[in-house]
């Protein structure tokens, strides 16, 4: 019996039967039932995905089920991989959403009624279907379904806050232009290919011209790109993400965007065959445009969810780099480092899947429990929110790139992968490779400045609002939910050398130019035909002992003299108030002021006098703004002109009968020209 077959049988059926009990069920029991039945679903789908990357190949062909095209699935190594890292994030995030949705809960007030709970599950099946799809029909219509399900949950709360409609919005045009572009290319694809399924267009690849190729790449990359949320395609990401529910926020941020590098990686690699090597140094400059930029914002962000959101912009732009280079690497018939890059790109796919679900929960979990993401507001926490803190920092740590951490690992990996290239030969990777390697550093410190901001100024210290202040712990299932994706990424970032060597299979699937196993060892990950090797186990170990020792020895110093109670260090100011504490906006103006010609930020200083006399100062309110300058300069114009062009359309539809039988009668005659002209 396959494993991969059962698996994705009882993870759709599971997913089904969720709809189903949603529909049926009263509200008191559904976030339950349909909460357990989505985490069998994503459960089986990991267990489908594992088997997938173990070799156990699925085929399964319905050619009446889907009218022209049919359905076609197919798991390989590759979609194992992604299918799997769905599949965890699912777990998590419903078991945490059973407490989160609840008709109690203050965080998510609402999301128990029947129409949020019956497209939840759907939307976990739909993204684990697109791994599996094999043909572009069957592929197309997976993704549409995860675009639009995604977008029903993005605006459950639509009725709560404005901003989600608007949200909702911004959502929608990027996910269906990015579609489109999608559609464009894949079409485009297979007009030169004898069918549509996966295994046609890979064999018609190599009679494509490189113009038709190139076409199909760009079109495709920027279809995937802009559900990644790459910049400058990342605008409706920062908006979508906070206004989610926060359960459904992991989901997107985990799990969704991982589906665009997936795309790309699929067309690119495997389906098209590398290709040129201009095509990866467009992604490997993506990758790194978006990674400086996304952990930029995220530095600048106040509001928790959205700077989770930015951080994912950051991740994705990482893992670009990665598959750039190794676009890069195998373009140049170099197997090894190609192996490398890509090992190091999927690598952090993982880790990003599992410190980016612990932390929007844990930001679920601030929200439940204070009904605000303001940092500012916040503080205090730990306290009162003891689980939810620990395992937030234990995420910070995840994401901060810093050891111990699981992004350590695979940002090592690629820093390896990046390096090495330097001697690869030609101008190309001379240029690009340093270029990347300070684009990956930059990111790595100003990750760490970001989180702890989110964590210091969030959690530590004293509560600067009521709803902090009186904050409480969140429920069971949600620190279980919590405790979950903090164990995958304590796994994840101490035992690398259990999934790294698994990998092979999976970089070998994405190409024939890329199979080459990228580390080796069971305790020490040691690079396979290059200088260099880490054992964060050994790392763990050691820094442990240091501190230990560190403890025993004030512990030892701190028993011989004579303890006495003293108050804090004031400065002979008295005792310190939450309103003398750094607040996100000041502990990230330094940051502000360094990338002040990058990020452009709006200051506003509005002085009151006394009305007696203009010499004397009443008052003084300050405000500081740090808009996305793409969107500004890029999008705003855009959205102006296309304003214009509607009102000036009002003019052309005035009501009047015989003015609309005209512009039928000129359009005719016109095409009737045209044909004339041109036959």
């Amino acid at each position: 019996m396959n494993p991969a077959a059962v698996g994705l049988g009882l993870s759709l059926g599971a997913a089904a039967v969720a709809s189903v009990t949603a529909l049926v069920c009263p509200d008191r029991v559904r976030p339950l039932l349909v909460g357990l039945l989505a985490a069998v679903s994503g459960a089986a789908g990991v267990v489908a995905g594992v088997a997938g990357m173990a070799g156990h190949r699925l085929a399964v062909t319905l050619p009446d089920l889907l009218p022209l095209f049919g359905i076609r699935l197919v798991l390989d190594p590759l979609g194992g991989l992604f299918m799997a890292a769905v599949g965890g994030v699912a777990v998590a995030a419903a078991v945490f959403g059973i407490g989160y949705t609840s008709p109690q809960g203050r965080g998510g007030s609402g999301l128990h009624r029947r129409a949020f709970q019956v497209v939840y599950p759907l939307f976990v099946a739909a993204m684990l279907l697109v791994p599996a799809a094999a043909s572009i029909g069957t592929f197309l219509v997976c993704w549409e379904l995860m675009a639009v399900t995604s977008l029903l949950l993005v605006l459950a709360e639509h009725r709560r806050r404005p901003a989600v409609a608007q949200a909702g919005l911004w959502y929608a045009v990027m996910t269906h232009l990015g579609m489109v572009a999608i559609l464009v290319g894949l079409v485009l694809f297979a007009a030169h290919a004898p069918g549509g399924s996966f295994a046609a267009l890979r064999d018609a690849a190599g009679e494509l011209s490189p113009l038709v190729r190139g076409v199909v790449f760009v079109a495709t990359l920027i279809g995937f790109a802009s559900k990644s949320g790459v910049v400058p395609l990342h605008v409706w990401l920062p908006r979508a993400h906070p206004e989610a529910p926060s359960h459904v926020s992991a989901l997107m941020s985990a799990a969704m965007v991982n589906l665009g590098v997936y795309g790309i990686v699929r067309v690119g690699f495997d389906l098209l065959g590398v290709g040129s090597r201009w095509w990866w140094v467009l992604v490997l400059t993506l990758g790194a445009v978006s990674a400086v930029y996304g952990i930029l914002q995220a530095a600048m962000s106040t509001d928790l969810k959205r700077l989770l959101g930015y951080s994912t912009t950051e991740n994705m732009g990482l893992v670009l780099v990665g598959v750039g280079a190794a676009g890069m690497f195998a373009a140049a018939g170099n197997q090894v480092l190609a192996g490398l890059a890509m090992a190091a790109a999927l690598l952090h796919v993982v880790n990003h899947a599992a410190f980016k679900t612990l932390l929007f929960l844990s930001a679920g979990s601030v929200l439940h429990a204070t009904g605000t993401r303001d940092l500012d507001e916040l503080g205090g926490l730990r306290a009162r929110m003891p689980a939810t803190t620990l395992l937030f920092g234990l995420g910070a740590l995840a994401a901060s790139a810093l050891p111990l951490g699981a992004a350590f690992v695979s940002e090592w990996l690629l820093l390896q992968g990046l390096i090495h290239g330097v001697a690869a030969g030609g101008v190309a990777f001379a240029v690009t490779m340093p270029v990347a390697v300070a684009a990956v550093a930059l990111t790595a410190g100003l990750a760490v400045a970001s989180f702890v901001k989110a964590f210091g100024v969030g959690f530590l210290a004293r509560p600067r609002s009521a709803a902090a202040e009186n904050a409480t712990e969140s429920g069971p299932t949600m620190i279980g939910a919590m405790g979950l994706a903090g164990a995958a990424c304590v796994a994840l970032a101490l035992a690398p050398t259990v999934l790294v060597p698994a990998l092979a299979p999976v970089v070998g699937a994405a190409g024939p130019l890329l199979d080459s196993p990228a580390a080796q060892g069971a305790l020490t990950l040691r690079l396979v035909a290059v200088a260099g090797s880490l054992s964060p186990l050994l790392l763990a170990a050691a820094l442990l002992v240091a501190a230990l020792a560190v403890v025993l020895l004030l512990r030892f110093v701190a028993d011989r003299r004579t303890r006495r109670q003293a108050r804090l260090w004031d400065c002979g100011a008295g005792p310190l108030s939450a309103r003398m504490e750094y607040t996100a906006t000041s502990f990230a103006e330094p940051l502000q002021r360094v990338f002040d010609d990058v990020l452009a930020p709006e200051l506003d200083v509005d002085v009151t006098h006394v009305q007696e006399s203009r010499y004397l100062v009443d008052s003084v309110e300050y405000r500081a703004r740090v808009p996305d300058r793409i969107e500004r300069r890029l999008y705003q114009p855009v959205l102006r002109l296309v304003d214009a062009w509607g009102q000036a359309g009002r003019g052309l539809a005035n009501g009047s009968v015989h003015r609309y039988l005209g512009y039928g009668f000129y359009t005719l005659v016109g095409l009737l020209v045209l044909l004339a002209v041109t036959r």
